[in-house]
């Protein structure tokens, strides 16, 4: 018999991956290229080419037991070097491999992070939209969230709304910018206003608070706009990161957790992260590609893929009447639907075989969201589907 905790997240599981699966029934039912899946993340972009040159060159000349064997639970000292020194030079910051912890992806950075901090019934906000693997990353370690609204035209945070939710149980705060499922990037004087408000609460209530920020999509940036690095506007802060995005290597499962060097306990919290890397089963981030990706700290994928994407399908599709934010980041398009059951609506974009995701998944309801890091062509293929489904609406 499965635990109780278990039988809930069985009963709720990712809608997201239950929209994949019915894009592969569909597909073949009807032939994948009759199928217009926009249900998953998956990038489509090519990793850089000197991956796989660093593959084939690590294998070859490093001797096996420096590529396979263990390690410290936070990852080679040489490889967060590395990474530390380039994000120094980056982001005109100070810090050193001491602040830096090599993590299965973003996920499992998250999760210890979490692991670390809370206590059962400790609080930590998000705003909505946000991934909805929070709740269940939050839910492991018996903690509560909290979800503070946005500004529904631009997807912003609504501080007088988060001002009231702060409290003495609150002991953190994630953000995800650039956004799932918007595309939005905080600006500089959001994240101003969040830090400033942040501290003043904690002057308050005599509390640390923390800042999580959950930056996979970092790289995917559009039209010159800046992300502004967590760790320049707010002490008690960390950032989640992976490669999943930026390389294009999702099931590489590699990324890191920085902290801030002046954040209250310092010392505890990141001997807390090396162990949660053990405890909760990662043990270590993949060794091989920690020693990959250090060699390939410059390297990036073409983002133009996506920027041509997202320009063909945003304008078409506010063309026939729908509505969104433009994206200034990540691979998605967050569209209001014509009716308010958005999930019916994705329903009844099946019928057209587009395959959307409710924009209740990411407790927004009245939206879907569409991940346009798929080939160029399908989208093209996909124009006159997205038409008649307009047409059903009769949306101009």
């Amino acid at each position: 018999m499965i635990s109780s905790k278990m039988k809930d997240l069985v009963a709720n599981s990712s809608i997201i991956r239950a929209m994949f699966e019915e894009g592969k029934r569909l597909s073949d039912i009807y032939g994948e290229e009759n199928v217009f899946d926009y249900s998953l993340g998956n990038p489509n972009a090519l990793p850089p080419e000197n991956i796989k040159i660093e593959i084939n060159k690590i294998l070859n000349e490093i001797a096996p037991k420096l590529v396979h064997g263990y390690m410290n639970n936070s990852g080679y000292e040489d490889v967060r070097g590395k990474i530390a020194e380039f994000l120094n030079k980056k982001h005109n910051i100070d810090i050193s491999y001491n602040n830096i912890v090599m993590t299965c992806g973003a996920a499992g950075g998250l999760n210890i992070l979490l692991k670390t901090l809370l206590n059962p019934e400790d609080e930590v906000i998000v705003f909505a939209p946000f991934f909805g693997e929070y709740r269940n990353y939050v839910n492991n370690f018996d903690g509560k969230l909290v979800v503070v609204s946005t500004d529904i035209d631009t997807f912003e945070p609504n501080m007088e709304s988060l001002k009231e939710k702060i409290n003495s149980k609150t002991k953190a705060i994630i953000i995800n910018s650039p956004n799932n499922p918007t595309g939005v990037i905080y600006s500089e004087k959001v994240i101003q206003d969040l830090a400033n408000l942040m501290n003043q609460k904690q002057d308050e209530l005599g509390t640390s608070i923390y800042l999580i920020s959950d930056e996979p999509y970092r790289e995917i940036v559009y039209d010159n706009v800046v992300v502004p690095y967590i760790l320049k506007y707010y002490t008690n802060s960390f950032i989640g990161y992976s490669y999943s995005k930026s390389l294009s290597l999702p099931g590489e499962r590699i990324g890191y957790v920085v902290a801030n060097t002046n954040m209250d306990c310092f010392d505890d919290i990141m001997i807390s992260l090396n162990v949660a890397n053990r405890i909760l089963g990662f043990v270590n981030a993949p060794s091989l590609f920690q020693r990959v990706i250090a060699n390939c700290l410059e390297a990036e994928v073409d983002v133009s893929i996506y920027q041509k994407n997202r320009d063909l399908l945003y304008n078409y599709l506010t063309k026939i009447g729908f509505v969104c934010v433009k994206p200034q980041g990540a691979f998605y398009l967050f569209i209001r639907t014509p009716i308010k059951d958005d999930k019916k609506f994705c329903e009844d974009a099946k019928e057209f075989k587009l395959l959307l995701v409710a924009g209740s998944a990411f407790e927004c309801p009245g939206h879907a969201r569409l991940s346009y890091c798929v080939d160029y062509k399908k989208i093209e293929n996909s124009l006159p589907a997205f038409e008649k489904l307009a047409k059903s609406y009769n949306l101009k």
